[in-house]
């Protein structure tokens, strides 16, 4: 699905997805990865939900952002409380969506000049 046609170029979106896919910025990227407003698009070392852990989450916290928004791929699915422990010791919020969801929230609220950080898995 194609979201945006235009886009700020300072401004990391997500312009696309689809099966196995994320596009950001109209640039296709396969697999998992971490999307920041500002910044490079980062690959995640988390290929598979299964793999979704406290530690895979709390190193997230070095970005510092105000929310995580994790796409866990073609369906939501909900890990452990304890996963994301480490964010709500830091005060950081957690929502937990499907990838396409989280892509669209993503740019709802990269839009409106928030630090979200999404953490998307392939769908």
């Amino acid at each position: 699905m194609k979201l945006h046609s235009d886009f700020p170029a300072q401004l990391n979106l997500v312009t696309g997805y689809g099966t196995g896919f994320v596009e950001v910025n109209r640039e296709r990227r396969e697999g998992s990865l971490v999307l920041l407003p500002d910044g490079p698009v980062l690959e995640w070392s988390v290929s598979a939900f299964d793999q979704i852990d406290e530690h895979a989450i709390a190193g997230l916290l070095g970005y510092r952002p105000e929310i995580v928004l994790l796409g866990t791929g073609a369906r939501q699915r909900f890990p452990h409380p304890r996963v994301g422990a480490a964010l709500s010791g830091a005060r950081i919020g957690l929502d937990v969506m499907d990838t396409p969801a989280a892509c669209r929230t993503y740019n709802i609220l990269a839009a409106e000049g928030r630090r979200v950080l999404a953490a998307l898995l392939p769908t």
